[in-house]
C-alpha cells in the first residue's frame, strides 16, 4: 500500500462522542469469512469447492448489503497468516480471486459498488496485482456501496507499517510527534478515509478477531454465528442486522 503521508498537525481535534441515538442499521459492517475448508470437508469434496462456495456467499452478501442500507462492507478474503497454507490451496484460492475480479467487476460496478482493496498486494503475482489496481479504478466513482475486500492483510503488520510511515514523515519535519493524535494515526492505515466497523460478524462458530481491523474495531459489536461461510445468505445477514439493533452501544459512556 501506498504510504499515506499527512501535513503537520497543530491541534488536534478533541474526539466526538459517537450518536447514541443513531438508525439501528450499521453504516459499516465488517466479514470475518470462515468455514469453507470445513464445508467441503464435510460433503467430501476438496478445499476448493468450499472456496468456490464462499465466492457465491460473497455476492449473496454484496446483494444483502445494498438491499438494507449498508454503505460500508469489508470482507476477510486472505489473511498474512494464510500465505501459511500449502502451495496448492494458494494457486486454488489465487486462481479464484484471478477469476473473480475478472467475472463481477462489470456487475459491482453496475450496482453501484466501489472496490477498495487493503494489505499487502505486493505478495501477489504481477498480474493479479495489475487486476487489482484495474478493478479499483474502474470502480472508482461508484457510490452505493464501498466494498472493501482485505487481501493479504494482517492487523499487526498494518499497525507496524503505519507507526514506520508516522516516523518517517515525523523525521521529515512533515508531523510533530507531540501532535500525534488518534485521528491523525488513522490517516497512516490502510482504511484511511473508511468509517470504523459497526458490526463485526465471524462465521463458523469461531469467536475471535484473528488478526482483523484491531484497530478499527475497538467499539464495533461482535457478532458469531454457527453458519459455515458457504452457507451465508441474506437471512444470517438480516439476524446479524437485528442482533446489532438489539444492542445497547454505549462507547465507553455510561448506561442511562
Amino acid at each position: 500500500m501506498p504510504v499515506v503521508t499527512q501535513p503537520v498537525v497543530e491541534v488536534c481535534d478533541p474526539v466526538q462522542s459517537p450518536d447514541l441515538g443513531a438508525a439501528s442499521i450499521p453504516a459499516h459492517v465488517a466479514i470475518i469469512m470462515d468455514g469453507n475448508g470445513r464445508w467441503a470437508a464435510s460433503r467430501g469434496l476438496p478445499r476448493v469447492a468450499g472456496h468456490r462456495e464462499g465466492a457465491q456467499a460473497v455476492r449473496r452478501t454484496v446483494e444483502a448489503a445494498i438491499r438494507n442500507g449498508v454503505g460500508w462492507l469489508t470482507i476477510y478474503a486472505f489473511s498474512s497468516e494464510n500465505w501459511r497454507r500449502p502451495a496448492s490451496e494458494i494457486v486454488d484460492l489465487t486462481g479464484l480471486l484471478r477469476r473473480y475480479l475478472k467475472s463481477e467487476i462489470k456487475e459491482l460496478s453496475e450496482n453501484g459498488v466501489r472496490l477498495r482493496i487493503i494489505g499487502d498486494r505486493t505478495r501477489f503475482d504481477e498480474e493479479i496485482q495489475a487486476d487489482l489496481a484495474r478493478a479499483e479504478r474502474e470502480t472508482q466513482r461508484n457510490t452505493r456501496l464501498n466494498l472493501t475486500i482485505a487481501l493479504s492483510y494482517g492487523a499487526r503488520a498494518e499497525i507496524a507499517a503505519a507507526a514506520r510511515a508516522v516516523a518517517a514523515a515525523a523525521k521529515a519535519g512533515e508531523l510533530d510527534p507531540a501532535k500525534l493524535c488518534e485521528e491523525v494515526f488513522e490517516g497512516f492505515l490502510h482504511t484511511a478515509g473508511t468509517p470504523d466497523p459497526d458490526l463485526v460478524i465471524r462465521t463458523s462458530g469461531e469467536q475471535r478477531l484473528s488478526n482483523f481491523l484491531l484497530w478499527q474495531a475497538a467499539y464495533a459489536e461482535l457478532v458469531f454465528l454457527e453458519v459455515l461461510w458457504p452457507d451465508f445468505d441474506e437471512a444470517h445477514f438480516a439476524a446479524a442486522l437485528a442482533e446489532f439493533a438489539r444492542r445497547d452501544r454505549r462507547f465507553g459512556a455510561r448506561a442511562g
